[in-house]
């Protein structure tokens, strides 16, 4: 994860648009935001993606 994912995942948590466990919706709300590093990432990395959410962590 870089910081380039890690600010566009607190640009949709921030929108309040989502429930940021809800994957499906994260991986929408990065596509029609153009946030296509993020859309990419929670695809292919749900766990890693799942435990920043957590914990803060990477």
């Amino acid at each position: 994860m870089n910081e380039i994912i890690k600010s566009q995942i607190l640009k949709i948590r921030d929108s309040g648009l989502t429930n940021m466990f809800d994957v499906k919706a994260v991986f929408e709300l990065a596509v029609k935001n153009d946030f296509y590093e993020l859309a990419d990432f929670v695809s292919e990395n749900p766990k890693e993606y799942s435990k920043f959410i957590l914990t803060g962590k990477e």
